[in-house]
């Protein structure tokens, strides 16, 4: 497994436990349809929270969460359609992101509620 490929997956675990502390509850690791996935379907109250999880080893580029572009929220939208139909679900629907920065043993999580609305 690449370095890369480590550090995103050590990200997605850190954003499973945060989100779990916070009191969500995680339905879905890893969810897939087709070639769209989506790293954490989770229930927030009456939320069903479409997450993405971006994991970086430094700000040399930005922050993490400026790489979840248009073609990435547009592929979460289709994935996360296809997930409410399947599994016939009736609750509004929210995108969050989580950012992460890892470098050695330190890091910083930041959790943007909200952080994209669908459009048609």
């Amino acid at each position: 497994m690449s370095e890369a490929h480590e550090l995103g997956k050590s990200g997605e675990e850190a954003a499973y436990e945060f989100l779990v502390k916070k009191g969500f509850t995680i339905l879905e690791k890893n969810w897939r349809h087709n070639k769209d996935e989506v790293d954490l379907i989770a229930r927030d109250g009456d939320f069903l929270v479409i997450v993405e999880v971006k994991t970086r080893s430094s700000l040399y580029f930005g922050e993490p969460q400026i790489f979840v572009n248009k073609r990435k929220q547009s592929f979460m939208i289709r994935a996360a359609n296809a997930y409410i139909l399947k599994n016939d679900i009736h609750l509004e629907t929210r995108f969050d992101i989580i950012s992460i920065v890892q470098s050695g043993d330190r890091m910083s999580i930041k959790h943007i509620a909200d952080a994209f609305y669908p459009t048609l």
